[in-house]
């Protein structure tokens, strides 16, 4: 009875951390909603709320992963349930990453507007690149939530799309800064926000990857197995 009391005990506080883990990626999620629109019609003020939900997200970080390594203290979890409390850590770190890119493109918007520049069509550029990466949070927290292997993997493959896109802008933002050199300036912070964008898709992917380590027990990190494998399928 001792064992069933703690194991249970066990559960309800791993799923009280994964709620708040939930929580804290619905923020980053509209952190970066609400970046993405500071930077479409330059809202100074919703791009202040950005900056400053940044330090409720570093605090969150703090407390779950304070209450993670309580949890490994005091129950001693080994084998799935050990992976689920590591890989939910890392997930962790993950999502506080994104809110701080999400603050670099706030912060950006930001100075645009305030310095009044003009020249390249500065959401133009990311529109694409910005729903892709989106999407593929929004359904990378979905995952989580759901531990559903299946999802996940796909999601890696769809981290393709947003990493090609990013080449694209890079590509074409160069030509255009070749063209008329007195965009460079405001080019360049399109690029950057392009940049923080992409890397927010990447730590989307890395989320996608540690539930596959929870579900299969598979390291999948640095190797093409997810996108073999969905080729596999599709042939």
């Amino acid at each position: 009875m001792t064992g069933e009391h703690s194991s249970k005990q066990y559960d309800h506080e791993l799923e009280g951390i994964r709620s708040k883990v939930l929580l804290m990626g619905g923020m980053v999620e509209t952190q970066f909603e609400d970046a993405i629109e500071c930077f479409r019609i330059g809202d100074t003020a919703r791009a202040e709320r950005v900056m400053a939900e940044d330090q409720a997200v570093n605090q969150l970080e703090v407390s779950l992963d304070d209450a993670c390594s309580h949890l490994i203290v005091k129950r001693q979890p080994t084998a799935n349930d050990l992976r689920t409390v590591m890989a939910t850590i890392k997930v962790i770190t993950d999502l506080e990453r994104i809110g701080d890119e999400a603050t670099k493109i706030a912060r950006t918007a930001k100075s645009l507007h305030e310095r009044g520049v003009v020249g390249i069509a500065h959401f133009d550029t990311v529109r694409t690149i910005a729903r892709a990466t989106g999407d593929l949070l929004h359904d990378a927290l979905d995952a989580f939530a759901r531990l559903d292997g299946k999802q996940a993997l796909q999601l890696i493959a769809a981290d393709e799309v947003v990493d090609h896109e990013f080449r694209t802008i890079l590509r074409s933002t160069i030509t255009f800064m070749m063209e008329d050199p007195r965009t460079i300036s405001s080019a360049l912070d399109t690029l950057w926000v392009a940049k923080a964008i992409e890397r927010i898709g990447d730590h989307a992917k890395n989320i996608a990857e540690y539930v596959i380590y929870v579900v299969e027990g598979r390291d999948i990190r640095h190797t093409n197995v997810a996108l073999d494998q969905i080729q596999a399928q599709a042939d």
